[in-house]
């Protein structure tokens, strides 16, 4: 497994249930973590794998200090294919080899991204849909470079996503939300999708529906099926 990563692993044999967690620009493996013992009841494998593109985050006021990302953040904010590509072959290797390692439930796996970490959770599950149970998207944006490279497939038709934003995030505005939330109805998948009074963060409301929904659209509905 090439990525730096934590993982959270609950006691047993499983297989579990198995949220991948892609952290957003500046942070690091740790930063999603901390979900672990919440979501599922501590009860879901979580894999929080760490973006390959380092940088000081504050150079002149804590030298040394790094934080990482998906792909490089240029001036026009443009995403730049090649770098693009390589996160996305990093992740689903990641995932590949996490798969022959950790004792995965195959059936339930959910992809779940924070901000830049959101656009390649969009990326990876409507691209390969049959290989996701959920996807959530947090504080995050589906690119028109993404959402124009997906085949139409009938894989999307009634996939269950999550979208949560903050109205008052300064970082992404909240109408690319709704911009990425119509993209995916268009695509026939089952949204729900929820704002609340937050900025670029994931606050109590959010998390709390975030819990919920794992639990009554992804898990439990595939342990009935």
């Amino acid at each position: 497994m090439d990525l730096m990563y934590t993982a959270h692993i609950p006691p047993g044999e499983g297989p579990f249930p198995t949220i991948l967690m892609l952290h957003g620009w500046g942070a690091n493996a740790h930063d999603l973590m901390g979900l672990a013992p919440i979501v599922h009841g501590g009860q879901a494998l979580v894999l929080c794998p760490q973006g390959p593109v380092g940088f000081e985050i504050a150079p002149d006021q804590a030298p040394g200090l790094l934080g990482y990302g998906w792909w490089p953040i240029s001036q026009d904010r443009e995403i730049d294919p090649a770098a693009f590509d390589a996160a996305r072959g990093a992740v689903r290797t990641f995932l590949d080899d996490a798969c022959e390692r950790y004792p995965i439930d195959r059936r339930k796996i959910v992809v779940m991204g924070f901000s830049q970490g959101g656009v390649m959770a969009y990326d990876l599950v409507l691209g390969d849909p049959d290989r996701f149970a959920g996807l959530v998207a947090l504080s995050s944006w589906l690119p028109d470079a993404v959402d124009e490279a997906v085949p139409t497939q009938d894989g999307l038709a009634n996939f269950p996503a999550l979208v949560i934003h903050g109205t008052k995030d300064p970082m992404i505005p909240v109408e690319n939300a709704q911009d990425s939330r119509q993209r995916l109805l268009a695509r026939g998948l089952n949204v729900h999708y929820r704002e609340f009074e937050m900025e670029h963060e994931i606050n109590q409301d959010a998390l709390r529906e975030l819990v919920v929904w794992l639990e009554e659209k992804v898990f439990n509905l595939i342990q009935l099926a």
